[in-house]
């Protein structure tokens, strides 16, 4: 029997509960070669952050956007061409990137910060006071019925 690994859900995406139908999804996201390391944290329930590394890029250079429930965070570098130098080794390779993000029902973006090479994207889920749980008393009357 082959089991299901849904680790990669976990990492993509946040604030869902109905994760199972989003497998594909998933598995597209993790194959893009140019994809950069991240965390994501949950604080409580409805709090989370993404953190990632971003070294080599600037603030503007940097573009989030958050759009029907996705969040997409790209990179992009201008090319600089070394003058008088050579490489002899080179490790550092800073790469454009694209990552996006799934966001579940009612999360919202809080902030974005760059510090020491590290992006951080605070999110919260906010849920709307119709949808939350509400007690209903026994033994009043219904105004709206008489």
């Amino acid at each position: 029997m082959r089991t299901v690994n849904f680790a990669p859900l976990n990492r993509s995406f946040i604030g869902f509960d109905q994760l199972t139908s989003l497998i594909d999804t998933v598995k597209q996201n993790e194959k893009k070669p140019n994809s950069i390391p991240y965390n994501i944290e949950s604080f409580d329930d409805n709090k989370y952050r993404i953190t990632m590394a971003v070294a080599g890029f600037t603030e503007s250079e940097l573009n989030i956007e958050s759009q029907n429930k996705a969040l997409k965070v790209v990179g992009t570098q201008a090319l600089v061409e070394q003058v008088g130098s050579e490489f002899v080794h080179q490790g550092l390779t800073i790469q454009n990137f694209e990552k996006s993000f799934q966001l579940g029902d009612h999360v919202k973006v809080l902030s974005a910060n760059i510090e020491n090479g590290l992006l951080y994207i605070d999110l919260e889920r906010e849920i709307p006071e119709a949808l939350k749980p509400r007690q209903i008393q026994i033994g009043k009357e219904d105004l709206a019925q008489h």
